[in-house]
């Protein structure tokens, strides 16, 4: 089983990528954002160290976390922010390595996706076998977003400058998926990426 790890700028339509190949292919696919919001249930690894540092402010009224709420508190201070992601980060990281070793042992899929506009950033490149850059140019990615999800300009531009450069992108990733044509090019490059390995 070879782990792949998925990572690119907003907007460079990884989703839509990976929705392909859950299709297509042998594989389990495991997106970080969603693993980030798993461990923050009720009974989760996150869930009291995030309430006892943010006050039960931050719960609905059933005790989860309410996103909106833990949002606005976070944002207000860099310390926070600092003291919630060493909370969450290590968190996430333990639920993908314990998904990873049990793909493993069942062995019954071919390829095991991760998936995470941070993974350089918060260091899983040593949790994977291969790292994918999906490449989208700027304009595309800024036609997208307003488009697919009605983001302001401003909104784009602060996403944006927060993520990676496409410099540091390409220097981290061994396989490069152009996506900024129609999504039928982007599923050629895939297939026969994976088709080398298969």
């Amino acid at each position: 089983m070879k782990v792949i790890g998925i990572t690119g700028g907003v907007g460079s339509g990884k989703s839509a990528l990976l929705d392909y190949i859950g299709r297509k292919y042998k594989c389990r696919i495991i997106l970080a954002d969603e693993a980030a919001h798993k461990v923050k249930e009720p009974g989760q690894p996150c869930y009291k160290k995030l309430v006892s540092l943010l006050s039960a402010e931050i719960l609905n009224e059933d005790g989860t976390i309410h996103k909106g709420k833990m949002a606005g508190k976070i944002f207000e201070s860099k310390e926070l922010l600092a003291k919630v992601n060493q909370i969450i980060h290590p968190a996430v990281k333990e639920m993908i390595l314990a998904e990873i070793a049990k793909a493993k042992k069942e062995g019954t899929v071919d390829f095991f996706f991760l998936e995470a506009a941070l993974l350089i950033e918060c260091g899983y490149l040593n949790l994977v076998d291969e790292m994918w850059y999906i490449y989208a140019g700027e304009g595309i990615r800024r036609k997208r977003l307003g488009e697919s999800r009605n983001y302001s300009d401003e909104k784009i531009d602060a996403i944006m400058k927060a993520q990676l450069s496409e410099e540091a992108f390409r220097q981290h990733c061994a396989v490069i998926i152009d996506n900024s044509g129609d999504l039928e090019e982007a599923y050629l490059q895939i297939d026969r990426k994976l088709g080398e390995y298969l």
